[in-house]
């Protein structure tokens, strides 16, 4: 298990342990962490997980691909560098301690 730290819009921090290979959309939603929504259930179809990965951890996630770039563009908060959707950042080792800031809003 890694850990993940989310951090709300209001400043508060809320951590969890992730399995490697669990989306951190679907750890949210398992750890009832308020402000990820995901409605779509993670197919990339609401962009409602935006998240904004905090450095160093964006270089080591892959690039996103062209159908979440253009879901990025729809989101309900202004996309920053770092937006990603949280279920496409699937866990592994190296990704332990993540930190993203949960967008607000997400609808």
């Amino acid at each position: 298990m890694s850990r993940v730290i989310y951090i709300h819009p209001n400043g508060e921090r809320s951590e969890a342990d992730v399995a490697d290979g669990q989306n951190l959309m679907m750890a949210a939603t398992g750890h009832d962490i308020e402000g990820i929504v995901g409605d779509c259930g993670g197919v990339m179809s609401c962009a409602t997980c935006h998240v904004i990965v905090e450095a160093p951890f964006g270089e080591q996630l892959p690039p996103p691909s062209e159908t979440e770039t253009q879901m990025l563009d729809y989101t309900a908060a202004p996309r920053e560098p770092g937006s990603r959707l949280s279920c496409q950042i699937v866990m592994n080792a190296a990704l332990d301690g993540i930190v993203v800031r949960i967008a607000n809003p997400q609808l």
